[in-house]
């Protein structure tokens, strides 16, 4: 399989970033990808969905994706453009409903502590390599099984078992 790339502007959070955050309960009366996407991590960060970009990265500190099992939040994410999120750690539900759409997420705590809101990153997903193009550092992250990068590179659970 050949190698997944990503590259994108990073957009940096802390910790206890939660499904409330990410997608507000008021627009959960919806499942349209681009309604969501319109009010992605508005509660949070009013300037986000002006300011990302198709590609981008996320970048947060731990625990991201707490609170509700809601499959909104990373369908909100991937909708608003992102094409991986990078942090210390993610709430266990938030990692599966992100697999099971297509998002890469990636474990680096070296990478979270180094890099800036704003950098560009690279991502070799087969190799879980994380290259911050501004600083020239490498950070490594554990590389998606083979399976997984299916899953991920045919958008999704659901698209994988359909081929």
């Amino acid at each position: 399989m050949s190698d997944i790339i990503l590259r994108g502007r990073v957009h940096k959070y802390g910790s206890n970033v939660n499904t409330d955050e990410i997608i507000p309960a008021r627009w959960l009366n919806t499942t349209d990808p681009v309604i969501l996407a319109q009010h992605c991590m508005e509660d949070i960060d009013k300037d986000f969905i002006e300011n990302v970009k198709p590609k981008d990265i996320i970048v947060a500190e731990n625990n991201f994706g707490c609170g509700s099992s809601r499959e909104h939040a990373p369908l909100a994410i991937k909708a608003a453009g992102i094409s991986a999120i990078i942090a210390n750690s993610f709430a266990r539900i938030f990692f599966r409903n992100a697999i099971n759409i297509g998002l890469p997420i990636l474990e680096s705590p070296e990478a979270v502590k180094a890099i800036k809101n704003g950098d560009i990153v690279e991502i070799n997903l087969n190799k879980g390599i994380i290259n911050n193009t501004v600083t020239h550092k490498i950070y490594q992250s554990h590389s998606f099984p083979e399976f997984m990068q299916k899953i991920i590179k045919t958008g999704g659970l659901l698209e994988y078992i359909k081929k």
